[in-house]
Formats: structure tokens, sequence, C-alpha cells
């Protein structure tokens, strides 16, 4: 079947399997040994972990970039268009491109009920194998050991956090989480975990798959204090680095990646990478006058990260948050109560949107805030905006948080306005 654009391409893979979410690798393995692919030029590096995946997919694939390396980066969610999520040498793929793919996966499945992840990773890798690259840097849909991504085997595998999350599919215990994470790593390869308080189940994993587990805490280590940062690890060390504009627990990951896999980062390749690295929807400032800020928190591990962040601001922020109902909000808001000085809640659409009162009822569970301080809209775009006029009558900053869908809205609003 043929297709003229990308969007009814999109909208006809969305309709081949019955599942939004449906883990296993049966599926994609078969239409891929079909596809007849070949691997790049040097290394695939696969990353996993509950949150910093885009953090050190980013920094890996600009790190590399610069060295002259060609790079191809597979991400997911994507923010305004299907093609963030397919990138050559870190710019979006082009609908035409995207379309072939489509196209040569659908000319071999033969029948076979793929998800729209599962057509979507294999585009990336149709894609990737066309382009002669040096690197494919894989980021991890959800879990590890039964997601799409982990149809191609890894070189070097990297778990960047766990937490409870999607313990609907994954496990409601972190040991089991990690076990699934891990199940990226293969025999004789590279396991990198940035895992701070590792699960034991991560060295059990590699030792029973034969892989080279290095762990942050026993093979590598890190310091900082509020300017600069330190790295030490494998008998060599960095110091004085700049602190990135994204989490330093995954820069310090990044480097293990590097240090680990032979490259030899040099300080003043990696110090241009912290002072430049950037990634859309983590503390990205946005707008200025007043500052807004983006960040895609939504379970309580970023809720601490996002905190850290706006206690460095000069004043306490304002506070647009929308979020998922399948998400831990009550312990988002435990962690984040404290954090604003006023709160614009916004009711999400869809059958996993929360409402606004259903986030005012956590705020209030976990801060004494004067209750005039939180306010109920029934959108995202209503609530920025009253968030920026008290902003600029009280000269604060604004962050929009919460959800994927909730920085989505605001991207979208910001788009339509220009």
């Amino acid at each position: 079947m043929t297709h003229t654009s990308l969007a009814s391409w999109l909208s006809y893979i969305e309709s081949q399997h019955p599942a939004e979410i449906e883990l296993g690798l049966a599926r994609g393995r078969t239409v891929l040994a079909r596809l007849n692919l070949s691997r790049p030029n040097k290394q695939v590096i696969t990353v996993a972990g509950t949150n910093g995946k885009g953090s050190t997919c980013a920094m890996l694939t600009q790190y590399l970039c610069s060295q002259g390396d060609s790079v191809g980066t597979y991400t997911s969610p994507h923010f305004l268009r299907f093609n963030e999520r397919i990138a050559l040498n870190d710019s979006p793929c082009n609908d035409e491109l995207l379309c072939q793919a489509f196209e040569a996966i659908e000319t071999v499945r033969d029948g076979v009920a793929l998800t729209y992840f599962e057509f979507s990773t294999l585009a990336a890798l149709w894609i990737f194998d066309r382009s002669d690259l040096d690197y494919w840097v894989l980021e991890v849909g959800l879990g590890g050991r039964l997601d799409s991504v982990n149809m191609i085997d890894t070189d070097v595998a990297v778990v960047t956090s766990i937490a409870l999350d999607h313990t609907d599919w994954l496990g409601d215990n972190i040991e089991v989480i990690a076990q699934e994470k891990a199940g990226i790593a293969r025999k004789d390869k590279l396991l990198i975990s940035g895992v701070v308080n590792p699960p034991q189940t991560i060295a059990t994993t590699a030792q029973q798959v034969g892989a080279l587990l290095r762990q942050k805490g026993r093979d590598f280590t890190f310091n900082a204090d509020e300017t600069a940062w330190s790295w030490q690890g494998a008998g060599v060390s960095f110091d004085a680095l700049p602190i990135p504009s994204l989490p330093l627990q995954n820069a310090a990951t990044v480097v293990a990646v590097l240090v680990y896999m032979g490259l030899s980062p040099k300080q003043h390749s990696l110090k241009t990478l912290f002072q430049t690295v950037q990634l859309t929807g983590r503390f990205q400032q946005v707008e200025v006058s007043p500052d807004v800020y983006i960040d895609v928190a939504h379970n309580p591990e970023a809720a601490l990260e996002l905190a850290n962040r706006v206690d460095r601001l000069a004043t306490l922020p304002i506070a647009v948050c929308g979020m998922l109902k399948d998400k831990d909000i009550d312990q988002v808001m435990a962690h984040l109560s404290g954090h604003f000085s006023e709160w614009f809640c916004a009711d999400l659409e869809g059958v996993r949107g929360a409402s606004a009162s259903q986030l005012i009822r956590s705020i209030s569970n976990h801060s004494e805030q004067n209750f005039n301080k939180v306010h109920g809209y029934s959108c995202v775009t209503d609530a920025f905006d009253a968030a920026i006029l008290r902003a600029k009558e009280e000269q604060r900053s604004v962050v929009v948080f919460g959800s994927f869908v909730t920085v989505c809205n605001y991207l979208e609003q910001t788009l339509h306005n220009e």
C-alpha cells in the first residue's frame, strides 16, 4: 500500500495493531530479518532508564557529531512532529525519507501486525542502514528487554536510572524493573550503569548475560559544587567541567560511556559539550521577560531534579502544571509543593489526562500554601496565559511542566501565536 504523505502513513500505522503497547520482540525481529539491514560502521549504543534517556542520547549524539562522526539517533516521544524521533547528525529526517522507510517495511511485513512503535523503530533502522553512519544511538521506549529497540543487538548498553514507573508493564518493584531495563545488555559488550544505589539485579543480569558491567559509584564517580564538577574513573579524571543545562547525573554517565568505549574524550571537547548541549523540554528556557522554562518532569525522580533546578532561580517561580492520572501525582507534588510561589493547574484531555482538581487536592495535601495561590483551568493555554499575567505583575519566572502533553500544548500554542 502506497501513501502520498507522512500524515497518511502515520494514520495507517496507528491502525495496524489493536494495542498501543504490546511488548515483545518476535514481530519486530521477523520483519527486521526480511529488511536485511546492516550495522553502523562503528557501534550501536542503546540507552534505557526511567529518566535521563533523552538527555543521555542528546549528549552522546552531540559529542560524537562534534568529533566528526556521523550519527543516527532514535528517540521518543516527539513534541510537534514525528520527524523529531529519527535524526541524522542531530537533524530530524524529512518526510520523504520517512515515507520511503514505511513503504519498505510495508512491502516486506506480509501481514505481521506491528505496533506504532515497532513501525517507528524499524523505520529508524532502515533509514540508518541507508545513511552509512558511524554510530546508531537508540533510546528504549518502555522497559528494555522486551522493547522493540532491543530487537537489534547493541554494542554498548546504557542504563541511566531506575525508579517505579510503568508498573503495569514492568513490575511493581525496583529489582524487577532494573532487571527489565538491564535486559538490553549483550555478552562481552559494555553495560554502563549510571544508576545511583543500583539494584542488585543489574549486576546479576550482567553476570548472567556475560556483559562487561561498569557502575557509577564503583567504577566511576563524580563530584560537583555550585560552579563546576569533576569526573574520575578508569584511571583518568576530568576537572573544572561546566555544569550542563541537562541533569548532571546523566552527564557523568555520558563521560563514562565515552571513556569505557575507548574514545579517549578530551577535556576541551567535554567542556564545549557541557557548555552548549541542549534538549527540548529539559528545563529549557524558551522565553524572556518574563522567563519561561519548560520541563517534561512527570514522575518523582524527575520532580526531584526539577526541584533542584528551580531552587537555583533568583526567586520562587510560578508553576503551570498538567499531568496524566496514571503517574504518581501525589509523590510529584510532595517533592515540588514548596518550590513555587503560585500554581496554575490545567486539565489534560484524553482518557489518561488528570483534572486540575486532582492536582490541586494533591498540592493541598503536601503544602500549607494559601489556597488563593492554587488555581484550576480547563486547558494548558488558559493556565499559561493567567500565569504569565501574574509573572509580569510580580517579576517572576514561569515553569511549565508535568507531562510531555503539557509541554506539547505549550509549544503548539507558541507556534500558533507566531
